[in-house]
């Protein structure tokens, strides 16, 4: 399953607001999901589950630690299915 950068990119949008409960005007790629989307370590726990569910692929605890902002995952992803 080949996904484009802007396919993935919508893809984390989704998941980010379905998890988060915020308006997907208020998630841009630049978006520190504790700062600007109020995220806690419960709901980045929450999110990350969601993304490998989303993408089917596992991300180490330690490596999403590193994961702060939409465009972060969203790299990560597209170099972990590439």
């Amino acid at each position: 399953m080949s996904l484009t950068k802007e396919q993935i990119e919508q893809k984390v949008k989704n998941v980010v607001v379905n998890q988060l409960q915020v308006e997907a005007e208020e998630v841009h790629a630049n978006s520190l999901f504790v700062d600007d989307l109020g995220a806690d370590s419960l709901d980045l726990t929450e999110l990350a589950v969601a993304f490998e569910d989303e993408f089917e692929l596992e991300i180490p605890e330690a490596d999403f630690g590193q994961l702060s902002t939409v465009a972060g995952v969203v790299e990560y992803i597209q170099g972990r299915l590439a």
